[in-house]
């Protein structure tokens, strides 16, 4: 592949890619359907790989098609931009920040981490979206997202070419509805065996150690909901469904919010978190505001 690319050839992918069909790009650029298609091809030629698949008439986006289309949308966008700025035209509208977090996650922790992205700039626009680890990584590997949010670190399971920051770890606490507690018999942990217990799933670090955990001690609670998203567990556990865990760090903030109480803490187990982001040496000022926030205040 060629290191430069012709810009000419990119923009006409571009319009092809918003219009959603050759025959409608040529019309928007006044030039005819084989002209675009001959530089389509071009284009594919240089970059080496396919960026669309046809669709009956219709024309969809490879994988290849809609990370180029994401880099597109940002050139084109600045060239716009810069001849506003060279009319005189005040330069308005806020930078993307895209986040994804995964499900199982705290809402409140994530929070927590994400604020002081907003504090760098005014002009910061947070993006947040939230899924399996999987899924999450898979969008950062194509360049979606700026940063994932998750409690296991990126290994060579998932063939992503990113890197891991690591954030701070904390201890967990358990919380039961109080008319679970007060059936519970014997003291913390001993209580966990055969209590009914909300768990996230299996995908999820600190699920796994919580397995490890429980075998080494022989304690087996009776597994009632296993959970990707960490609000849905936390509200069945307010409704006496079963026992379940959250970082220590945010104790205070689950028993108010879910009207819950602590049975008991374990600094055992530890819940470590990271951002996942593209970069070995953190430059993007959101992303780096983050992990410094995270390590000298949050987990500290």
């Amino acid at each position: 592949m060629s290191e430069n690319l012709n810009y000419k050839h990119l923009h006409y992918f571009w319009v092809v890619a918003s219009e959603g069909s050759i025959a409608k790009a040529a019309e928007k650029l006044f030039i005819t359907p084989q002209t675009i298609s001959g530089q389509l091809s071009m284009l594919e030629e240089r970059i080496g790989q396919p960026l669309f698949d046809r669709v009956g008439r219709r024309l969809r986006l490879t994988e290849t098609g809609r990370l180029v289309l994401r880099y597109a949308d940002e050139i084109f966008e600045l060239g716009k931009e810069l001849s506003d700025v060279l009319r005189g035209a005040p330069v308005v509208g806020a930078s993307e920040f895209i986040v994804s977090a995964a499900s199982a996650l705290p809402k409140t922790i994530v929070y927590k981490i994400l604020e002081p992205a907003l504090l760098v700039a005014q002009d910061v626009n947070l993006v947040c979206k939230e899924g399996p680890v999987e899924a999450i990584l898979a969008e950062l590997a194509i360049h979606e997202v700026d940063m994932v949010l998750t409690d296991t670190p990126l290994s060579s399971v998932f063939s992503v070419r990113a890197f891991n920051h690591y954030l701070g770890q904390s201890g967990i606490s358990f919380f039961a509805a109080k008319s679970l507690k007060d059936k519970m018999a014997g003291g913390f942990p001993d209580c966990l065996h055969q209590a009914p217990m909300l768990l996230p799933t299996k995908q999820y670090a600190i699920r796994q150690l919580f397995d490890k955990w429980s075998h080494d001690n022989n304690i087996f609670p009776i597994i009632r909901g296993q959970y990707d998203d960490s609000a849905l567990m936390k509200s069945f556990g307010e409704q006496g469904f079963g026992v379940f865990f959250m970082p220590t760090i945010i104790e205070k903030e689950v028993s108010h919010a879910y009207n819950v109480e602590v049975i008991g803490r374990l600094s055992d187990i530890k819940q470590k978190f990271y951002a996942i982001s593209a970069e070995r040496k953190v430059t993007h000022p959101a992303v780096a505001a983050v992990c410094n926030s995270a390590r000298d205040v949050i987990f500290k």
